[in-house]
């Protein structure tokens, strides 16, 4: 029992320390992002408690001003950051351009949207903190005003009301209604626009809506426009007021505290003089909004362009494949484009992973009708059935891009492991066409729950399978179909045609799998074909799966460097 328990945790250690290995930029990056955070609250806190400046103000407010004032510097840190990770264009670069960033290394560039969620909890929970400080002081600032206020707190609050003073409390009398005095200012207005653009976006971005309404969540994320406007304007009307350094040199804090009295009478404890600190939210954001303007500025000159449709084709199973032509379009394997349909949505944007091959004079992307917008498209091209549209005829399409994504990396790899379901087998599609030369080994896993789902796929590893025969390259493909549901009668008359050379559905040479595949016996065996290599598993599938596959590389990778090592892409837009 005790070698059984030595053996699980030595097995978790090796798992922890691959998993290290393999995430060890994301990690780094993920707890530099949360020490920056960390530091950047305490250090505002902490000079906001002690600042002399602030002294007074303190005693209105307490310590929710360092609250409030903490989380809004961390609150400008992410919103300088959301930008950047979706900037396709910016990540492009970077992945084509940096040294650093080559080989595996170069796959964490495809977790861009993690970290773009996880700078947005970062803005939510900081926005939380200071919306519940902000209302806290909204009713010190109140109850300073009252009858009951009394000595320095009442003092302070009067301040103002005589000429050449100014006031450190917003809130001139108590029988003001703080609400209606809070939305008549500019830091009240914005922070209202703020908060409901930030909960619009939020709850939008949820999967349960992205799957129900992805329009839904494409409109409201627009709404950061708004947010970004409010946020360079939100401290405009400076409400948090501390003393000014020339009051300060006059007016000794320490000193004059406990002489309240004798503000106005004694020259030695002049009355102190108060003003907002100039706002610096667009400083933090300035970069990134105009790197951004220039991301959008730059789709909007690609959209200009003219893109001609030279072939439409419609598969079974809802498949549209669309060829196109542009002007100076060049693209990379693995590489995808966002395209556009005026004619159903002059805002919406929607990803496709490019399905030609670098030396063709056209690219061509397989789109799969899955929603609103791509039911649209196939109904505007006609292709409900299989009468299609003479090209000239055919709507207006808008390209963007193309931008670099997981794939790309396939080539630096000895090997590589690529797992499809039925949804997503337009993305392997690319890479077949590419000189294998270039790449030594491939595994290919194709998961389908029903056999319609093959009709158009298997004639292109059909035509792949002929070719490479004929070159005496068979080996450097290994494909693995996996059929996952079927019927009584399909089973029959699988079974009656068992042992034919080809397979009773695709028909190819290789046999289609029946269930799912055992992915431990498939990891442990790749492993042992590969014992010192490092192996690339790309993924385009549901969650649940990658999920699994992720857990499985880090099962199987050695805790010895020069072991097999496999590395987990997932294909993200």
């Amino acid at each position: 029992m005790k070698e059984r328990i030595c053996q699980q945790q030595e097995r978790k250690t090796v798992m922890m320390g691959c998993w290290m290995l393999n995430e060890s930029v994301s990690v780094v990056l993920a707890l530099s992002w949360l020490g920056v955070n960390l530091y950047l609250f305490i250090d505002t806190f902490r000079w906001y408690g002690e600042e002399e400046s602030f002294f007074y103000t303190r005693v209105i407010l307490g310590s929710t001003l360092a609250w409030a004032r903490a989380s809004a510097v961390c609150l400008n840190f992410n919103c300088m950051l959301i930008l950047l990770p979706i900037s396709r264009n910016l990540i492009s670069f970077i992945r084509g351009a940096s040294i650093c960033c080559r080989g595996p290394w170069r796959r964490h560039l495809d977790k861009n949207l993690k970290f773009h969620k996880l700078v947005a909890y970062g803005i939510a929970i900081n926005a939380t903190i200071h919306i519940a400080a902000h209302l806290c002081n909204l009713e010190r600032y109140h109850l300073s005003q009252s009858a009951e206020a009394d000595g320095l707190l009442a003092a302070l609050s009067k301040l103002g009301n005589t000429p050449n003073e100014s006031y450190i409390n917003p809130i001139r009398t108590s029988h003001t209604n703080t609400t209606t005095e809070l939305l008549s200012t500019i830091a009240g207005i914005t922070g209202l626009l703020i908060s409901l653009a930030l909960i619009l976006i939020m709850t939008s971005s949820t999967e349960f809506i992205r799957q129900i309404s992805y329009e839904l969540f494409w409109y409201t994320h627009h709404m950061f426009i708004i947010f970004f406007i409010s946020l360079s304007i939100h401290g405009a009307g400076r409400i948090v007021r501390g003393q000014t350094p020339e009051s300060l040199l006059l007016h000794n804090v320490t000193f004059c505290r406990d002489h309240y009295a004798e503000w106005q009478a004694a020259a030695q404890c002049p009355v102190p003089q108060f003003s907002g600190k100039e706002p610096s939210a667009w400083k933090w954001v300035a970069g990134p909004v105009v790197l951004y303007a220039c991301e959008r500025v730059i789709r909007f000159w690609r959209f200009q362009q003219e893109v001609v449709i030279t072939k439409v084709v419609s598969h079974p199973s809802g498949v549209l494949e669309l060829h196109m032509k542009k002007r100076n379009f060049k693209m990379a394997p693995g590489q995808y484009v966002l395209l556009q349909c005026p004619s159903i949505s002059s805002l919406e944007w929607h990803p496709f992973t490019l399905t030609s091959a670098p030396q063709e004079d056209f690219f061509s992307v397989h789109i799969r009708t899955a929603g609103d917008w791509t039911r649209a498209l196939r109904k505007a091209f006609e292709a409900e059935g299989q009468a299609i549209k003479e090209p000239r005829s055919l709507p207006r399409l808008a390209v963007d891009g193309p931008f670099g994504a997981a794939l790309t990396d396939v080539f630096h790899y000895p090997a590589d492991w690529w797992r499809g379901e039925r949804k997503n087998t337009d993305y392997w599609r690319r890479y077949f066409l590419v000189e294998t030369k270039k790449n030594p080994l491939v595994y290919f896993y194709w998961i389908c729950r029903e056999p319609s789902a093959f009709e158009w796929f298997a004639d292109l590893l059909l035509s792949l399978e002929t070719r490479m025969s004929e070159q005496g390259k068979t080996h450097l493909l290994s494909y693995h179909i996996f059929l996952t549901s079927w019927d009584e009668n399909q089973a029959i008359h699988i079974a009656l045609h068992w042992d034919e050379n080809t397979d009773v559905i695709t028909g190819l040479k290789q046999k289609t799998f029946y269930g799912r595949p055992n992915w431990n016996n498939e990891f442990r065996q790749i492993a042992y074909n590969h014992p010192s290599s490092s192996i690339g598993v790309f993924c385009c599938g549901p969650k649940a799966l990658s999920k699994t596959l992720q857990r499985m590389c880090r099962v199987y990778s050695s805790a010895d460097p020069r072991g097999v090592h496999f590395y987990y892409n997932k294909e993200s837009f």
